[in-house]
């Protein structure tokens, strides 16, 4: 299992995730790979971090800040899950060593505790083969 290229080198990526119902839900987020899956991080009380608790499928395709799919992008099926403390951690770092503002909010939450708002890390996996 690996990290497709395409998504390694996207800014963002629009991650799919279902509801009960299967209906689709596409929501753009920041990513890393962390070894040999691609991590992103959330809100802890996020529509999508609830939607993985129950369904693991997922599909991601590059797109931009606001979710618009990049021309010729291709669709990725997955596996997604919510990461453990101790994964959160390696997943946050990896997600720090490619965006900058993700250091700065690292820094802060060190500053004012206020802004240390609960969130968690989140998992996709993807087949052998991709």
């Amino acid at each position: 299992m690996s990290v497709p290229a395409e998504l390694a080198a996207a800014k963002y990526v629009s991650l799919v995730t279902y509801r009960r119902s299967g209906v689709a839900v596409a929501t753009p987020v920041w990513l890393a790979v962390d070894g040999e899956r691609l991590v992103a991080w959330s809100d802890a009380h996020a529509g999508k971090v609830k939607r993985l608790r129950h369904t693991s499928r997922v599909s991601v395709r590059a797109c931009d800040v606001r979710g618009r799919i990049a021309a010729g992008a291709g669709t990725y099926e997955g596996t997604g899950r919510v990461l453990d403390e101790a994964e959160g951690r390696a997943a946050r770092r990896a997600l720090a060593r490619k965006y900058v503002l993700v250091r700065l909010t690292d820094l802060m939450r060190r500053v004012v505790p206020r802004t240390n708002r609960p969130g968690v890390a989140l998992a996709v996996e993807f087949p052998a083969g991709v």
